[in-house]
């Protein structure tokens, strides 16, 4: 009902037609569909980054892929955790759902208050064929029945394009197959340890069956429940606020204190999430395969994910409700097929997401009770004060539609060609409501007209971004061990900005403020559209100079297009570029016991697009063009297998600096260059998010347990602190993240058609800070930071079976 209910809000013709044909049961002629699986045969991993099948270690590039078996073996169904398990991504977040994701440093933190009338996110998310990343970042997909997970580092140049400047995540997922039926099932339980005490469990399940012999159906679904580890503790807090006192000057009037009595939880912070997959697998003839799938996932969550350190470990004093809600849907088609002896593909999709987060927002008020028009606002008419406590709901409808078309010559000839087209439009309305309950009935409240009652401020914002390609990608065989690639990819991006965001003053001034027909609106601030075009290119050069060793250099380039500022005033922001030189080495030694995959990169940041305020704008956010930075690193991972040892790991070190100062922001809310002495941020500054080492190594013995196969794993994961922002101001404000170490424990046993599995996870209780965030702007919330942690200790018990 729940599916059904979402394919109603979010009606679109493509929706229709996969529904449809998924439920259609009129038999079609059959062929396997075309994506790869991946293969633990030697420690081969097969995949389709390059748009073909190809084992990865034949892909000239740096590529991580987390297979099947290693998904499983380390308890991976989110996001989180996943990227600990690649050193070249991080990532800042404020909860699930809410993550932006970074490759190799490529990080300003100019998303980090979640302004999505900011830049498009640096790093794509691809589900199989379709890009999945939004305006505001990517959703946070369950990881089950997945095939595997391929971390493309870096531009690619060519074949991708939408949000690919930094690099692509590629999540692959089992398809349906006509050779056999096949379920299965997985039940876990869990508990966090230490003080948290609170349980938690996933139940998943799948199938695969033939309809006929050319149609297969294939689905999983699952429901998890996440309990708590952060609590909101009681507190109090008294405002002060500015009152005129008459003769032209002002007094402070204390309000409080205020409690949080009402809202005090233990363990608040739970999450609970559901949701499924869904695909055929039809072979139209001998040569054509079409595959529709949809996947729906919806989660609510209580409570912040972010703790105060001031108030103590894993707590906070929150004076409002928290919760949020996630809900979307990903359609998708792929049709693969040959014109002769040339393989076609299209991947078409369709995607709606809504979302809405509540939270508290007083420590925005505790920093802006002193300043009008706020102050003005917390006093009734009799003179006694409103209680100032502010609130805020943020409200997001995201849509994407992408399709591309793409045509690939033979496999296995001296030479290999892909073109194809792209085009993708994608959209963000944006509903903020920043509010203090009581506030229009004191009469004195300046509240915002059309918005909702108690608004002091509120944004409605519509936000239509567009992409055009035509991509072009060859390879040649200079000589059998030696091969030739070059790319370049063509755009056109059309972005538009148009809404409102502000104060109630803000309507009074006819100059700035144009009538809207929208009745939501109070009026139109803004209305603009920015067009650009450009390419984006890459050169490669492979040497495989042993069957199963080979060394290759690589340039490729990366672009994001500019935007639109919402604060009247404040210029458009430019595009910024990446230019990405890499040279690696990937080889397999002693008869494939030993994997060893290095790369060395040098990468060219141009134009780099941050997020700051300015003085005077009231803690809005703009985006600005901070100067060029040099990215430096090397990454790479190994396996090893010694008998029924297998170790294996991964790590990447970055140097990632500003090459060019950063100027400060003047009031007018344009950089101000005129004082060389004074610079937002100077020549040298660290990038921020991206630790300098991330790295992770585990250990896996295999031994007979009875008549069972028997397995114990230990896996230790290390990274460096990080810098929280990029300007001078707000980086000292927050101050920065401290390295750190986590232990992992796991041991089981297959038994037959059964497995059981007991881990520990963060064996020691370690307290990571992945990130430091602020509700507002560092420069008006900075007093108030709070650590986005990773999960502290869990205990879990895991059954599975497969028939």
């Amino acid at each position: 009902m729940r599916l059904a209910s979402a394919l109603r809000r979010q009606s679109h013709p493509l929706i229709w037609l996969l529904a449809g044909t998924m439920l259609s049961t009129t038999p079609a002629l059959a062929q396997t569909a075309p994506e790869a699986e991946a293969s633990a045969d030697e420690g081969v991993i097969v995949v389709t980054a390059r748009k073909r099948e190809e084992s990865i270690e034949d892909v000239p590039f740096a590529i991580q892929a987390l297979g099947a078996a290693t998904l499983e073996q380390n308890q991976v169904g989110a996001f989180d955790d996943y990227a600990k398990l690649l050193p070249s991504v991080s990532f800042q977040s404020f909860g699930p759902g809410q993550s932006q994701i970074y490759f190799r440093g490529v990080a300003s933190g100019a998303n980090a208050n979640g302004s999505h009338s900011g830049p498009q996110p640096t790093s794509a998310l691809y589900v199989d064929e379709v890009p999945l990343t939004t305006i505001g970042g990517a959703p946070d997909l369950h990881i089950y029945d997945m095939e595997r997970v391929e971390a493309l580092s870096g531009p690619q140049g060519t074949l991708y394009g939408a949000s690919s400047l930094s690099g692509t995540l590629r999540l692959i997922t089992k398809k349906p197959d006509t050779s056999k039926t096949e379920y299965g099932y997985d039940v876990t339980g869990t508990t966090f340890g230490k003080g948290a005490n609170s349980s938690g469990g996933t139940l998943e399940g799948f199938f695969n069956v033939p309809l006929s012999a050319t149609v297969a159906f294939r689905a999983s679904a699952f429901y998890e429940r996440d309990g708590g580890f952060i609590s909101n503790v009681p507190g109090s807090r008294t405002y002060q606020i500015e009152e005129d006192d008459g003769e032209d000057g002002t007094t402070l009037v204390n309000f409080g204190p205020v409690t949080n009595s009402r809202f005090v939880k233990k363990n608040f912070n739970d999450v609970e999430t559901w949701g499924g997959r869904a695909a055929l697998g039809i072979d139209l003839d001998s040569n054509w395969t079409a595959t529709p799938a949809i996947i729906y996932q919806s989660q609510r969550s209580h409570g912040t994910y972010l703790y105060d350190q001031k108030v103590g470990d894993l707590q906070v004093q929150d004076f409002t409700p928290d919760y949020s809600s996630d809900e979307w849907t990903q359609a998708m088609l792929t049709i693969h097929g040959k014109l002769g002896s040339w393989d076609v593909t299209y991947a078409g999709g369709y995607f709606g997401r809504d979302t809405d987060l509540f939270q508290d927002y007083s420590s925005y008020t505790l920093a802006y009770d002193q300043f009008a028009p706020y102050y003005v606002s917390f006093f009734n008419e009799d003179g006694s004060i409103l209680d100032p406590t502010q609130s805020y709901r943020g409200r997001d409808h995201y849509t994407k539609h992408s399709e591309e078309l793409r045509f690939s010559s033979p496999s296995g000839g001296r030479w290999h060609l892909t073109a194809g087209l792209f085009f993708e439009r994608q959209s963000d309305r944006i509903w903020a409501d920043y509010f203090v309950p009581g506030l229009a009935a004191t009469g004195m409240g300046i509240t915002v007209p059309k918005c909702a009652t108690d608004d002091i401020f509120c944004t409605r914002v519509n936000r239509i971004d567009r992409d055009y390609a035509g991509f072009v990608d060859g390879s040649y065989d200079l000589m059998p061990n030696l091969t030739v690639n070059a790319g370049i990819r063509y755009f056109v991006t059309r972005n538009s900005l148009s809404g409102f965001s502000g104060f109630a003053s803000t309507t009074g001034d006819p100059t700035s403020c144009a009538p809207s027909a929208d009745p939501n609106m109070p009026c139109l601030l803004f209305d603009k559209t920015i067009q650009q075009d450009g390419e984006t290119h890459k050169l490669n050069l492979t040497w495989k100079f042993e069957p199963t060793a080979m060394v290759y250099a690589t340039y490729s380039t990366g672009f994001r297009p500019g935007g639109i500022n919402r604060r009247v005033g404040v210029n458009p922001y430019k595009a910024d570029t990446l230019d990405n030189f890499e040279v690696g080495l990937k080889t397999q030694m002693f008869n494939r016991m030993l994997t060893l995959n290095v790369a060395a990169f040098y990468e060219d940041w141009k134009n780099l697009q941050y997020g700051l305020t300015s003085a005077g704008a009231v803690g809005v956010i703009s985006t600005y063009n901070a100067g060029t930075a040099h990215i430096k690193g090397i990454e790479g991972d190994f396996t090893l297998r010694a008998g029924p040892v297998t170790f294996s790991g991964s790590g990447t070190y970055v140097d990632a600096k500003l090459v060019t100062a950063f100027c400060p922001i003047a009031p007018s809310g344009n950089p101000d260059c005129s004082d060389p002495d004074t610079v937002a941020a100077g020549i040298g500054t660290p990038l921020p998010i991206q630790p300098k080492f991330k790295g992770n190594v585990s250990a896996r013995y295999s031994f007979p347990l009875g008549k069972a196969d028997g397995y114990a794993q230990v896996s230790v994961g290390h990274q460096s602190g990080t810098r929280s922002y990029l300007t001078d101001v707000e980086a000292d404000l927050l101050g920065s993240t401290s390295g750190f170490t986590t232990v992992d424990f796991s041991i089981g046993g297959k038994f037959g058609n059964y497995s059981v599995e007991a881990f520990l996870q963060n064996a020691f209780d370690e307290r990571g800070i992945l990130s430091l965030n602020t509700a507002c702007v560092p420069t008006i919330c900075g007093a108030y930071a709070r650590a986005y942690p990773i999960k502290p200790q869990q205990f879990g018990l895991k059954l599975s079976a497969r028939y």
